[in-house]
This record gives structure tokens, sequence and C-alpha cells, in this order.
């Protein structure tokens, strides 16, 4: 096996003015994870529940009986500043001493097996000048198999034997472009993969696998700009491909890297020269013919600059790196392309798989490393083993929640997890007449304006809404100017929603849309597409989904659970990045005013990168207290948070800052004013999945189960729960961390009240993977770093405006 390096080390990448070739991008597992388990929870599973046999995308890492990693200082005399001369004397010896399994990152050795001395002295030859070189080898530390330099090494291991079956990596995961599926219709292809990491769980040591899929374009970024030119106004073009461009991931297929565009250098060509390390000049076009085998046919197209954000040149300059459009593919799907149906269709049918066809995945993946000799026998030298079967473990179905109305209550099908059937002719729970609104549209849908208005009203008797004429503005072009001018003439004090038809989803006029009435001039308002409404057999249930949403935005209520605690405030936060502004991000803050949960106060802030969240989150969640106060005449008991948007690297930011600070907002409210908080983080982007035993073979679980054991991490308060359903595919599940406890709430509270709260998200009739308060903080993040840029009007604080 060859020498492994427990550092991501490699050829020193290009200089600021060298095309990118050897950029490597860090995939270590993040092991030294913050330890945030409240000490009073001794046991954190639950007991309430079905009990279900589960299947899980994990295999178990076993090591032999008595194993143990050694670890090992070696220094040479006279000192060897070259890491690749030290590797070579060093490896001279080791194949007789300790055989093939070791890893060497120049200066410190691993190995399973231990050297008879505590201390070895060894003799190389250094080939270029002949001089005599003692090596000092020094045992300085053994290691036990679930130590986190021992579970670093695993990884390392693994990866190698990823490599060795053919798969390459790309950025953190590793592809095999042998098994490429073309999609020719669209320019595209799937490269199947592996999302892999072993770490330490419960009480094993366990690989992760889940399946993955890299969608590439067969067509080049010159070729994207050859087609663009065609199709825009060349006096625009540079400004046009610039944005489109900006951003994106593209792929060198001469070394698999990824890198992201930050510029597009339209003056920079390939013929133009770079200084070589030697201090010689060079053209990109001799470059990549030199390096690469690359030849470059088109000397006119511009050049793709990368920021090199980890290597800072002298006086605090960004180093550039360059790519050649010819030589790059875009990668991943844009917002445009995910608009076309029929690509998505075609797309999905080989990426979305079923439970039943994921396990065939893996099972091969397994299948192909056992076959593999050299992975064998690189295993066995380290003294690894892992299971071929995926994990079994037991999982509990919590009960179904009853969805109550205003006169009603009902069951639904659990395993579908939707009551839009159920809820159909019944009253919301309550209802704001509408009585002043303006209707604004185009001259030319002015049939579909009145066919809604008409399907409206008829919708919304029964569910108990008050649907007043509006005042019908009808304009003679479809300008944003015309829809500003026009809302900016018509509304008055009493105007309580805007609904504006669009001809199409222009986001420049949906953006200033948004912006007036949600700053200008604060009013809940809908803006609809008029192909949604075109659809005569479809507009009975369009119109009713539009009544809820115009229903919500003002302040009404559609459906409630069941919440036993009373007292109780429930804050959701999230964060998305602002479009307009590089490095800034907003956070929604999502607060529950009632005891059934039912009603929302919404604020939201403002960071820049590095910044913490802190002094925003206190403003937000101290107004949210104040209007709890004032709603209710007291102030909660409990508040629990559940914060999304976090990553396992902001965890100990979060811990360290974000927690005690905004903790310390209670205190501004009372001396005496101390109550129970919990903090739980939300992580929705992970990779375990689980599978549900079943008469006819593998299938998703149902919604409500809960996974708290053998998977879940011993230093943490944490669960899984799969809260939705799928029609395709596999379903994934949603990772809760508690953080932070002094709420009172044993494990079975925590995991019920995470499911309910999934259950009341106003703008899906059904449960959502999320808890409706970090899905509601995303969707007022989203609004305003898509299409405001700003804070909205306190005015619309008490309101779900952003639905």
């Amino acid at each position: 096996m060859e020498a492994l390096s427990l550092g991501e080390k490699g050829a020193a990448p290009p200089s600021a003015a060298k095309p990118a070739g050897g950029r490597r991008r860090r995939g270590d597992v993040v092991i030294n994870v913050p330890h945030t388990r409240p000490a009073h929870i001794q046991d954190k599973k639950g007991t309430a529940g079905q009990p279900v046999s589960l299947v899980a995308n994990f295999f178990r890492v076993s090591t032999t009986p008595s194993w143990a990693l050694y670890q090992y200082n070696v220094s040479f005399t006279p000192e060897v500043d070259h890491r690749g001369v030290r590797f070579s004397l060093l490896k001279e010896h080791l194949p007789q001493l300790i055989g093939e399994a070791y890893a060497f990152d120049g200066m410190v050795l691993f190995s399973p097996k231990r050297l008879e001395q505590k201390v070895t002295v060894l003799f190389s030859k250094r080939r270029n000048d002949g001089a005599n070189i003692l090596i000092t080898i020094t045992l300085t530390n053994e290691l036990t198999p679930t130590s986190p330099t021992c579970i670093q090494l695993y990884n390392r291991i693994f990866r190698t034997a990823l490599r060795d079956v053919g798969m390459q990596r790309i950025g953190r995961n590793n592809y095999n472009p042998e098994k490429t599926i073309k999609v020719p219709a669209h320019k595209l292809e799937v490269w199947p993969g592996l999302v892999t990491s072993i770490l330490q769980y419960e009480s094993k040591t366990l690989l992760m696998a889940d399946i993955s899929h890299k969608i590439l374009h067969t067509q080049t970024v010159l070729g994207f700009l050859y087609d663009m030119y065609g199709h825009v106004d060349q006096y625009h073009f540079h400004e046009v491909a610039t944005k489109k461009l900006l951003g994106q991931i593209v792929l060198t297929r001469y070394n698999n890297r990824t890198y992201r565009i930050d510029a597009v250098v339209w003056d920079k060509k390939p013929k133009d020269t770079f200084k070589m390390p030697d201090g010689t000049e060079m053209s990109y076009v001799d470059y990549y013919a030199k390096k690469y085998n690359k030849t470059v046919s088109d000397m006119t197209q511009p050049l793709l600059a990368i920021r090199n954000l980890k290597k800072v040149q002298k006086g605090g300059v960004e180093e550039l790196l360059y790519l050649l459009p010819e030589l790059c593919s875009l990668t991943g799907l844009s917002d445009e392309l995910r608009e076309n149906f029929n690509l998505m269709k075609d797309i999905s049918g080989h990426t979305r798989l079923s439970p039943a066809s994921n396990r065939d995945s893996l099972q091969e993946f397994v299948n192909t490393l056992d076959k593999n000799e050299k992975v064998q026998k690189d295993m066995k030298g380290w003294g690894l083993s892992y299971d071929k079967t995926l994990l079994k473990l037991e999982g509990r179905v919590m009960p179904p929640e009853k969805i109550s109305q205003r006169s009603t209550s009902f069951s639904y099908k659990q395993q579908d997890a939707d009551w839009s059937r159920e809820m159909r002719g019944q009253q919301l729970i309550s209802c704001v007449p509408l009585e002043t609104w303006l209707l604004v549209f185009t001259a030319r849908d002015s049939s579909l304006a009145q066919n809604f208005l008409q399907t409206l009203e008829k919708v919304g008797g029964p569910m108990g809404m008050s649907i007043n004429k509006p005042v019908m503005c009808e304009l003679s072009d479809d300008r944003t100017d015309s829809y500003l001018h026009t809302m900016r003439e018509q509304m008055n004090d009493n105007t309580q929603m805007v609904v504006c038809i669009v001809p199409n989803n222009r986001k420049d006029r949906y953006d200033a849309i948004k912006t007036f009435c949600c700053v200008d001039r604060p009013v809940p308002s809908q803006v609809i597409v008029s192909r949604t409404l075109s659809k005569k057999q479809m507009l009975m249930s369009v119109c009713t989904k539009i009544g809820l949403q115009m229903n919500c935005k003002m302040g009404g209520e559609i459906w409630a659970v069941e919440i036993p605690m009373k007292n109780i405030m429930v804050v959701g936060i999230d964060c998305y990045p602002d479009s307009l502004t590089k490095g800034k991000s907003v956070a929604g803050v999502v607060a529950s005013m009632n005891n059934s949960l039912t009603r929302w106060y919404s604020r939201c802030t403002f960071q820049h990168s590095g910044q913490e969240l802190v002094d925003g989150l206190k403003v937000c969640l101290q107004a949210a207290l104040k209007k709890y106060n004032e709603l209710n005449m007291n102030l909660p008991d409990r508040v629990i948070f559940f914060r999304d948007g976090v990553g396992d690297g902001q965890l100990a930011a979060v811990l360290e800052h974000e927690i005690p600070q905004v903790l310390d907002t209670f205190k501004n409210l009372g001396a005496d004013y101390n109550p129970k908080v919990a903090w739980i983080v939300v992580n929705k982007r992970i990779n375990a999945k689980f599978f549900a035993e079943g008469q006819g073979g593998l299938q998703n679980p149902m919604p409500g189960t809960v996974v708290d054991t053998e998977v879940t991490k011993p230093q943490w308060y944490d669960f899984f729960l799969v809260s939705g359903s799928v029609r395709q595919g596999t379903v994934t599940p949603c990772h809760y961390n508690v953080v932070s406890d002094t709420s009172g709430l044993n494990p079975d509270h925590m995991q019920r009240l995470t499911y309910k709260l999934c259950h009341l998200y106003y703008n899906w009739p059904g449960t959502i993977r999320v808890p409706a308060p970090c899905q509601y903080a995303h969707k007022l993040a989203f609004l305003v770093g898509q299409s405001i840029h700003t804070a909205p009007s306190i005015n619309l604080a008490d309101r779900l405006y952003y639905l």
C-alpha cells in the first residue's frame, strides 16, 4: 500500500498568475465536534410510539482483537527539508520493519505494528549527493481504535480503497465515470457516486455510504458562450454572460477538480503569459499543452478567474487562478433548467432511487470492494474489516396527529402525510374578512382575472372567508412601473391586500412589487403568474390554495394540532445569503404568539461573513417577547429554539456566542424572568437514510419515525425524525441536536413536540421535513435575501406575509 498522508497535502497551488490546475479542496470528515449533551440527560432514548425494524445506510467497521495504532515521530540528521526526499529515505526501510500498512506525512508515522524498540535508529544514503542520513523513529503514542486520529486514518484508508476500484474524487465526494449515464436530449450526463464517512457512533464505528450523483454538462463553458452569443444583444453580451456564469461551479476534466467562477476576465486571452515558479514566462496555451496535453482551439476566448481565498499574497492581495472556458464543464442545474419539467423528469429517473434500488446500489458497491484484491490486501494489512450488509436497528413510529379546524377535527392517512381531501369544505379556524383589496392585471389577462375572482368567491364561502369585490385595476401593459404606479394611486390606509396577476415570472418585476408592498407601503401581497390560472379544470384547486395563502397573509389561521403544554413560545431561526451583496446574509426569526402555535411574529436581521448573529437576534427576540406579553398579558414560561442553517463548523460559535448572549436577552425583560429554555440545532442536509422492512421488501419509513440510538452520537443529545412522505425516491430524515436544555422536557416530549410542529406549516396541507417555525424563517429570509434586500416593515410582523 502506498504511504498515506494524514494531511491533505500535495503540490503547491499555482501562483496568482498561473492557470488553475493543481488546487485541492479539503475533504476531511469533521471529527472533533463539540460535546453538547446536557449533563442531566442520562438516557436520550424515547419510549413512546410503535417499534419498527429499520435498515440504515451504514456498515459496521471492525478492527482485529487487541488492535492499536502506534504513532511515531521521525527525525532526520542532518535535516532534510524536502518532504518527498524524506518519504523516499524512510521507504527503503519500512516494508522490512512494519510491512506495507503505514501512513507518513513527512514527520509523523502511523502503523498498526509496534516496533521492538521505543527508539529505532536507521541509516540511508541520499541519492543526489550521497550524504549519510540518520533516521530516528521514536514511539510517542498508542491510540485506541475509537480515537479521533484513528477515525481520521480509517477515512484516509477508505478513500484510497475507493480510488483503487476506479472512483474519482470530485470536490468532497467520489464518482464513477465508467458508469456515466448520458442524457443527450439535454446535453447532460450523470455520474453516479458515493458520499462516505467513517465516524464513531453510540457504540460502534460505522461507515456511512450514501448514493450521490454529479450532473455535468457535456457542453463546455465555451460552447455555452457560443450558444448565448447567438441569442443575446451583442452590446450586452459581456454583461449577460458574466451574470449567468458568476458563482457557477465548473469541472476541469483534465484533473477532475471543481472551481467556483468569481469573474469572467474578458481582456485576458489564452496567449497571454504568466510567470512560472522559476521566473520564466509561459502562455496559458503552452502550459495546458505541456502539463495536460490539451490543445486550445479558440485564441479569443476570455479567461475565468477563481479566487483562492486560502492563499493570500503579501500585502493581503487575494490570489487569482485562471481557467480556460474551453477546458471547463458546467456542473449542476441552474434555476432556469430546474423549471424545465421534461429535463427534471428525465434526470430524476436516474437520480431518485427507491429504497430497494438504494440498497442494491450500496450492496453492489460493497461487492466491488470485496472483489478487489488490492483493497482486501490493504484492509487486511491495517487489521480492518467492514460488514457486508447494511446496519439493522430499531426505531419508533409516533402516532398521527389529529387536525382541528373551526368546528371539526379529523385524522389523516399517516402514510401519505396529507390531509388536503379531509379539509375540503371545512371552515378555517379563523378568517379575516377581505373587505378592501386591489386586483391588478393586464388587459390581456382581463378574462383570467374575472374567472379568478368568481372562483375565489366560490371556494371562499365554504372555508368561512368573506370576500368583497376588489378594486379592479386593468393595465395597458406589463411594465413594472405600470404595476407600481397603479398600486401607489389606488392604495389607501384601509387596503388589506394587493393581488397582482403577472404574465410571466420576471424576477425584476416580482422584486419591485414585493419591495413596494413590504417596505414602501406595507400591505400583504399575492403575485400570481397568469399561466397558473389558465387551466380551467385546475382553477378550483388553485384558487383554494391562493385563498388559504391570502387568509394567512392577513393574519388568519387554518388548522391546529393539540399542544398540551401551555404558555410556551417556539422560535425558528434560519439564514439565507443576500443575492445582492456578497458576504451578507439574512436571518429570519419567527416566534409563536399563542398556545396553539398558530399565530406568529416575524422579524429579520442582517449579518456579514465572519460576524456573529448575536446582536440582531437579541433585538428580534426581545421584540417577539414584548409582543407575546402584549397579546397574552404574561411572558412565556418555556422558550424552545429551533436553529436551522448551522453547519458542523459553526456549531462551536453557536454554543459559545449565540446561545449565551441570546439567553441574556431575558434579563432585559425583568431581573426575575428566567424561562425554561431548549436550543435545538436542525440539520436537513444529511446523508443518513432509513428503510423500513416490509412484506414487499424495503420501503420508506412511515412519517413520524424516530431513530435515537445506534447512529446517533454519544457526545450529543440527538435524534433523527422522518416527518414527511415522498412519492418518488427515498425520503431523507432530519437530524435534531439538542445542544442546550433547561426545558424540563423528556426525550419523548422533545420528539413529539418536534413532530407536531412539522404539521403546522400553512403552505402545505400535510407534514413537512422541518418544524413549521424553521420553514417560516426560511421563507422570510429567502424573500428578503432574494427580492427585498432590506428589513420589511414592522407593521407586517404579526402576519405570514412572506408565504
